[in-house]
């Protein structure tokens, strides 16, 4: 079955920055690849498209993987016809919602101011476009950098423009720039006319180099068609890389590979639907699962991977990814790849081990450079996941494990890099108020990292670290008030702060107040029970959590934030589904035995507040992360925690499902949790 019509690859995108929808684009991507095609409805923001909109600036060349990380290496693709613009508030065009087609393999838009039609089609590191006018009156083709230092050069004789930029919000990588090929088909750029420059400062020319330059290439005819390649490294690379994927090629030959890659992912997991809202919901959010992270990485003149390192500059041999934060997706992302995706996420890990080789650290929340942007490091998960799981080789655990150890021990001269208060969790078995704000979400998020080293020690044969780390694992206890029965701050004299409430959010907790954020133990349940005093009290105060009012105080934060505002919305208790640290709530009971109150939840969160349509998500989909929440909500299954080989058990939502082929129903299982061979079909162990 073709299950790309079912996709919605706007979903999530109705989005604005108080009040996320998932805060999606809809990207014409391949699987995982390096750069994708989004179509531009509003400039200099990191909300750049609104499926509202009826203005259409251009299609944009994007490595976005959040608008709160924001964008680089951007350029933008736009036809024009009589007037040429360079500013985006002239330069757009309006169109007929109803005549855009977005897929996951395609663009089309019909350009009205323009009289034109304008296709792409991804590749891996660029992508092909097509433009059709209805004349061949004074038809132009633009290419604008959105911002930053670039330099564009046609060359006539190669019918090719060269063009390099440099954007890169936010961030320190070293030396970043992004090379770019564009070549067209013979015969179709005129031999001069070309206009170069700023809506200020125009003129007629091929070459300009500055800030936010673009050029406007005067077109011969009524036809362009553009073959568009990036790299990081060079123009040799980026001609290496257009020379492997567009070659002998046309548009339509690129447009059917994207298709048939993207029908081949998305039969992965195939599911019968009871409705046709289930089924398009479910393609749209699988479709989510394998946009992150992005391949960083490049094929030198031997077909070997090669990479820019932002960290220093340089280029190394291997691979990398990027566009990542592990915070978010360690929960869904990485078990779903154990079971679907499993060569890429043996490739994930040795790149983010290649990270930790040349910078020092492991990565925490990469786009293109360390953004650091959220806490703790959670690629401990990652990595433990995929260890027990067997995609690791020994050499590749052994510096896994090398990398996890410093950053659970060392505190890193700079706060993106790392865990935040390492060496006082060290010290005292918990981060101290003193020593950094979220400090009860670090020392949790330290206590599962302790555990997930201790795993992987473990399958190296690393006995005296297990035990160490085993022990480590059970400092969340050290946060635990049994009189609230919430996990509370404490301060380096081991006083529990004195102004608690727990529907404040911030300060001591991340995005979230206790209520999300005091059941963070996915690594021991049933010693977070006992601090309960039981499995029945832990029960009754999940219970409460269900039932107390969405309320919440701004305690940490100058304004209410979105998520804040998104739980209220939603309305599902203190179970902020609409954020990454309720994930598992629902799945609590199930995790003590009673499957019954976890279907009811996740059955009701599914049909409540998600869809295949523009504001399909309940707060922020997070690079894949809640996307997959509901598939896996959907097929009856949940990796309560990553690093085990196990699922947690729920009622399915679907008639049937196929995972890679082989027939699963979580539904004949009674236990409440499942081996994880059991949906995989087989047995792995790391390898020797």
């Amino acid at each position: 079955m073709n299950y790309l019509p079912y996709v919605n690859i706007k979903q999530g995108s109705a989005s604005v920055h108080r009040f996320s929808n998932g805060n999606t684009l809809p990207l014409i991507q391949r699987p995982f690849a390096m750069a994708a095609f989004a179509p531009q409805t509003a400039s200099d923001s990191s909300w750049f498209y609104h499926p509202s909109a009826r203005s259409f600036e251009g299609v944009r060349i994007t490595h976005q993987p959040s608008p709160w990380i924001a964008d680089y290496g951007t350029v933008i693709f736009l036809p024009q016809k009589f007037t040429r613009y360079f500013g985006a508030g002239s330069r757009w065009s309006g169109f007929r919602p109803q005549d855009a087609v977005l897929t996951p393999s395609y663009l089309n838009y019909r350009l009205l101011r323009y009289r034109c039609t304008l296709e792409a089609a991804p590749g891996v590191r660029g992508g092909a476009l097509r433009v059709r006018f209805d004349d061949a009156k004074e038809n132009f083709f633009s290419v604008l950098p959105l911002c930053g230092d670039s330099s564009l050069r046609y060359d006539a004789g190669a019918n090719t423009l060269y063009a390099t930029v440099s954007n890169c919000r936010d961030n320190d990588a070293k030396n970043f720039c992004m090379y770019v090929i564009v070549k067209f088909a013979p015969g179709q750029i005129a031999p001069s006319g070309h206009t170069v420059g700023t809506d200020r400062d125009a003129k007629e020319g091929c070459e300009i180099a500055g800030d936010g330059v673009g050029i406007h290439l005067s077109v011969a005819g009524d036809s362009v068609d553009a073959f568009v390649s990036t790299s990081y490294i060079n123009f040799e690379q980026a001609q290496r890389n257009f020379d492997a994927e567009f070659t002998g090629k046309t548009f339509d030959d690129i447009r059917a590979e994207a298709e048939a890659i993207w029908g081949e992912y998305l039969s992965r997991v195939e599911i019968e639907a009871k409705d046709e809202k289930q089924l398009r919901t479910f393609y749209s959010c699988l479709y989510r699962a394998f946009l992150y992270p992005h391949k960083c990485y490049e094929l030198d003149e031997r077909g070997e991977p090669v990479h820019y390192q932002p960290f220093d500059g340089k280029v190394y041999p291997g691979v990398r990814y990027t566009d990542n934060g592990f915070w978010d997706t360690y929960r869904t992302c990485y078990p779903f790849y154990a079971l679907v995706a499993r060569e890429e996420y043996r490739e994930m890990c040795r790149g983010f081990v290649n990270d930790y080789k040349e910078c020092g650290w492991l990565p925490r929340w990469p786009s293109i450079g360390e953004r650091g942007c959220m806490p703790s490091t959670l690629i401990d998960a990652v990595l433990c996941d995929a260890a027990v799981k067997g995609l690791m080789d020994r050499e590749t655990m052994e510096t896994a494990l090398e990398g996890m150890l410093k950053h659970a021990t060392t505190d890193s001269a700079n706060d993106d890099y790392g865990r935040s208060g390492a060496t006082a969790y060290c010290r005292l078995g918990y981060v101290p108020i003193e020593a950094h704000r979220e400090s009860v979400n670090l020392t949790l998020d330290a206590a599962y990292g302790d555990w997930c080293i201790a795993r992987i020690a473990e399958l190296l044969g690393k006995d005296d670290i297990v035990r160490e780390y085993d022990a480590r694992a059970k400092n969340y206890a050290n946060l635990f008030d049994p009189e609230t029965g919430f996990m509370r701050p404490r301060f380096e004299n081991g006083s529990f702060r004195p102004d608690f409430s727990p529907t404040a959010w911030g300060r001591d907790y991340t995005e979230g107040s206790a209520w999300q954020n005091s059941f963070a133990v996915p690594h021991d349940i049933e010693g977070l029970a006992a601090l309960y005093g039981g499995k029945e009290k832990l029960l009754a105060k999940v219970d409460e959590l269900f039932a107390t009012p969405p309320v919440f105080e701004s305690v940490g934060y100058d304004a209410e934030i979105h998520e804040e505002t998104e739980m209220a919305a939603a309305d599902f208790g203190q179970c902020a589904i609409s954020n990454q640290p309720s994930f598992h709530l629902p799945y609590l009971y199930a995790e003590l035995g009673e499957v019954e109150k976890t279907a009811y939840w996740v059955k009701k969160i599914c049909d409540e507040l998600f869809s295949y349509e523009d504001d399909g998500f309940p707060g922020d989909e997070d690079n894949g992360s809640m996307a997959l929440w509901y598939v896996f909500s959907s097929i009856g299954i949940y990796p309560f925690c990553p690093g085990k080989n196990e699922f947690v058990r729920t009622k399915k939502l679907v008639k049937s499902v196929k995972i890679l082929g082989r027939d699963f129903d979580a539904d004949r299982f009674t236990e409440a949790k499942i081996p994880f061979s059991a949906v995989e079909g087989q047995h792995f162990r790391a390898e020797k």
